[in-house]
């Protein structure tokens, strides 16, 4: 199994940016799919977890992020509204699945770097 994320980089205050990661290999089942984050110094911590999918999207971060997914394309999303510098971080996807040869386990992306300028 593997999760890859993209869409990361650089935006301006106040822009908006989506991530996506998409998780390929021989998944028989997708539990959970979550977006975490890591600023620099800092512990890693959860932004939001999508348990359905389609258009069950979740709202954290003060409204500002919305994390939804699409389990045609294996695809959690994440969206970025209004960025603000403090949201600089390694942004890291995480998957809780299970495959034709392994119960549920939980897998990590590698990270995408996101970069907010004032």
């Amino acid at each position: 199994v593997q999760l890859v994320e993209s869409g990361g980089g650089l935006v301006q205050a106040g822009g908006s940016l989506r991530l996506s990661c998409t998780a390929s290999g021989s998944i028989r089942y997708i539990d959970e799919m979550a977006w975490h984050r890591q600023a620099p110094g800092k512990e890693r911590e959860l932004i939001a977890a999508a348990i359905t999918n389609y258009d069950a999207k979740v709202d954290s971060v003060e409204g500002r992020f919305t994390v939804w997914r699409d389990d045609r394309k294996r695809t959690v999303y994440l969206q970025i509204h209004n960025a603000k510098p403090i949201d600089t971080a390694v942004y890291y996807c995480r998957a809780h699945l299970s495959t034709y040869s392994t119960d549920l386990t939980t897998y990590w992306g590698q990270g995408t770097l996101v970069t907010v300028s004032s």
